[in-house]
């Protein structure tokens, strides 16, 4: 076990002296930033940084003065010293990756009253100076020795930072014709107006007109310049915003205050939207211990799919993960283990999704499973469990066995992970975005985000474009 010990009042001598040494990180900024709230663009804005006099991101000036503090509550004197003045001196600032070294020494004692001077400098790799200055403190009188307390991992992770890196991914192509369909209250307008001032859609508002002015009102927005389409009530909203689209009058749908099963009833009715391919529904989430964005599909749409169903579940996953810049996604079809078992009928149909992978029945995607959620995406728990593969520890999308499991794995992301999740169904003519709705409007920004990304940049039937950030009217 490692201690921390002190130094008393009788046992320090002048020119006694303690030091730690530090190399400056990004996390040390931002947890320094997150700690004082100082969000000084000099420490915390690269871009701002690089035009600023030193160049370059700099540490806050009192990250230094704390390390001062550590010296002198740790090492010298150590447990039990009362601080009562510091002076600090700034001589250059640290910059990401430099090594500082902390030294305090003593300068003077005053026996009647314990107290010390100390002078304390900051170097750096170089042996240059950047902090200097003096501290007084009392020195402890009586001897502590104590274990040292270990600290809790700090995870830092910046909310919706890959929704905002979506929504920045679509920003340079055309806005995309969306009805929404029966926007009738503040959310659901919110959302469609957000994503209109975003330069994501050109919203059709469809709906009873008096409700979606009444909505407007309540949150203070206006509908000028915005094209409304009236109708009585949420029924005819979903069939008319369905007559538009099969009629290439808009591009997507947006679900609005309307229920799924109608909505999608109306999607999938004769002669409507429906494909030789199953419809489902993909969340894209941004989880704080993932690094990317992952994928989870069908969580929403299907309660118990077939086999069949499932082949087409990963592959409007795969479509849309491409159309995200994913090259080669990374599918993991989930189950309760990795062993292929007659008695659990999701580790069957794993087996064959990877046969119909390997067959090309299912095509530009690596397909592995069964596999454990841990093994899915955690590659020490894939080691531990006797699994190899590209897959392994390392996937972009979830195919969940059910819509139970699927919904409650997205819900325990969601709060107790502390995910945001964006969403959208596919498989259909034309995509329906699903707003997200977790705190804060980003995720709906985001579920708009996928099907302008989807239509522009997909290899599919439905895409607008390929790679072009323009595209001609085709109104």
């Amino acid at each position: 076990m490692e201690y921390i010990e002190n130094r008393t009042f009788e046992e320090l001598q002048v020119g006694d002296s303690a030091e730690i040494t530090r190399t400056l990180r990004h996390d040390d900024i931002e947890l320094f930033a997150v700690m004082s709230g100082d969000v000084n663009p000099a420490h915390v804005d690269p871009e701002y940084a690089a035009s600023d006099m030193f160049h370059r991101v700099i540490a806050h000036g009192m990250w230094g003065g704390a390390l001062i503090s550590a010296v002198l509550g740790t090492e010298l004197p150590g447990p039990g010293t009362i601080y009562l003045d510091q002076s600090l001196q700034f001589r250059r600032p640290v910059g990401l990756g430099d090594t500082v070294t902390v030294r305090v020494t003593v300068a003077e004692k005053y026996p009647d009253t314990r107290r010390l001077k100390l002078a304390c400098e900051c170097l750096n790799q170089e042996g240059k100076q950047v902090i200097v200055g003096e501290a007084l403190v009392i020195a402890p009188s009586e001897k502590v020795r104590r274990p040292r307390v270990t600290l809790p991992e700090v995870h830092l992770h910046e909310r919706g930072a890959r929704h905002r890196e979506l929504v920045k991914l679509a920003a340079p192509y055309e806005p995309i014709r969306v009805a929404v369909v029966q926007p009738v209250n503040a959310a659901s307008l919110h959302d469609a107006l957000d994503a209109k001032e975003e330069g994501l859609i050109e919203p059709v508002l469809v709906g009873p007109e008096a409700k979606i002015r009444r909505a407007a009102e309540e949150i203070d927005r206006s509908l000028d310049g915005v094209t409304l389409e009236a109708v009585p009530h949420s029924h005819a909203a979903a069939a008319r915003a369905v007559e538009l689209a099969r009629t290439g009058k808009v591009d997507a749908l947006m679900k609005g205050a309307i229920a799924m099963d109608e909505l999608m009833d109306a999607v999938l009715a004769p002669e409507a939207l429906a494909t030789e391919r199953r419809a489902s529904h993909v969340h894209v989430l941004d989880v704080p211990t993932y690094p990317k964005p992952l994928l989870i599909t069908d969580a929403a749409l299907l309660a118990y799919p077939t086999l069949a169903d499932k082949r087409d579940i990963v592959r409007n996953a795969v479509d849309l993960a491409k159309s995200l810049g994913i090259e080669a996604p990374k599918v993991a079809i989930l189950s309760a283990s990795e062993v292929v078992d007659p008695r659990i009928r999701s580790t069957m149909e794993a087996a064959a999704l990877c046969k119909m992978a390997e067959r090309g029945q299912i095509a530009g995607a690596v397909v592995d499973g069964p596999l454990a959620f841990d093994s899915a995406i955690s590659r020490k728990a894939a080691a531990a469990n006797g699994v190899a593969g590209l897959v392994a520890g390392d996937a972009d999308v979830l195919v969940v066995p059910d819509l139970e499991a699927g919904t409650l794995l997205v819900k325990e992301l969601v709060h107790l992970a502390g995910a945001d999740s964006a969403g959208i169904i596919l498989g259909a003519r034309v995509p329906a975005i699903i707003p997200g709705r977790s705190d804060g409007a980003l995720p709906s920004l985001a579920s708009a985000a996928l099907a302008k990304l989807y239509l522009h940049r997909g290899d599919h039937g439905t895409a607008l474009a390929s790679g072009d950030p323009s595209r001609e009217d085709a109104a």
